[in-house]
């Protein structure tokens, strides 16, 4: 892809999304995500009914009369994107390849999270960290995550969660609100997972293909697994081939949200096709009524 169309791309994608962002999502985002604990502003005297756990001593030992310190709210947080770019994501049956999809909820958020002056940094993975964009603020930033999502090229098109998520708990030491965006065609990452949602607020958005829920009844078909190259002849016209893929999707979904649940992260799901605000937006107001 050249530089022309590349700046296409991303004119197009900063349109939409930041369109989204300013229009629908900051507004919930803000109110969600909260900042990541309260700092010392300033100090008055005491009042009757202050916390006398807050009286800073010093002040009242000089003004010989109580003082406390009067703290506020830290809005600033850091948000991480950790973002799967496996071949199992150049799939898409619809409109568009999950790979697509994930660029821009990607962006959506990155937008939203620069609307309230918070900074973005984001890890690109598959069974390996590909890329890492240490968080900062501003527009230019944004735009350069975007445009290295467009036009990224990967070195494996295996996927290891594992690896993206020990990576992450290392290299993200303050606590911080984390997206990991994917399609989440792995296994063994239970542990990885609760670590981080024990030490970061972690949030899961799964990208699907309505496809991949089971397999469509076209006889014989030669299928190649994205991740391994590895081609096989599948007879879709076969039910009892067909009922056990579904079987084995749903059983994969049933560990997936077992995960999730045990590691206390929240997840939205969303499909190639589809329009992706509602999940979205339905999980911000899911999140924001657990904190009312």
């Amino acid at each position: 892809m050249d530089a022309t169309e590349i700046f296409k791309k991303v004119r197009k994608i900063e349109i939409k999304t930041r369109g989204l962002s300013n229009q629908i999502f900051s507004g919930e985002y803000h109110s969600v995500f909260k900042g990541r604990g309260m700092s010392f502003s300033e100090v008055r005297e005491y009042q009757y009914g202050d916390d006398i756990r807050n009286i800073d001593w010093n002040v009242t030992a000089r003004m010989n009369h109580p003082y406390i310190k009067v703290f506020e709210e830290e809005r600033e947080l850091t948000v991480m994107l950790l973002i799967d770019v496996s071949g199992s994501n150049d799939f898409g049956s619809q409109s568009q390849l999950k790979a697509e999809m994930i660029t821009e909820i990607a962006a959506v958020l990155a937008f939203s999270a620069i609307h309230n002056n918070d900074k973005v940094g984001v890890i690109f993975f598959s069974d390996k960290i590909e890329k890492f964009i240490p968080p900062k603020k501003g527009a230019n930033h944004i735009l350069r995550i975007i445009r290295e999502l467009i036009d990224f090229k990967r070195s494996s098109n295996k996927t290891n969660i594992t690896e993206a998520l020990k990576y992450f708990t290392n290299v993200q030491k303050k606590k911080c609100t984390a997206f990991i965006i994917s399609d989440f065609m792995d296994s063994g990452f239970s542990d990885a997972m609760k670590i981080a949602g024990n030490k970061h607020d972690l949030i899961a958005i799964r990208a699907m293909d309505e496809r991949e829920k089971e397999l469509p009844k076209v006889g014989f078909v030669r299928m190649k697994d994205a991740e391994t190259g590895q081609r096989v002849w599948v007879d879709t016209s076969n039910n009892a081939v067909r009922t056990h893929y579904r079987k084995w999707f749903e059983q994969k979904e049933k560990n997936l949200n077992d995960i999730l649940k045990r590691s206390g992260v929240d997840i939205a799901v969303v499909k190639t096709g589809e329009d992706y605000v509602k999940p979205l937006m339905t999980l911000f107001k899911q999140r924001g009524s657990k904190r009312s």
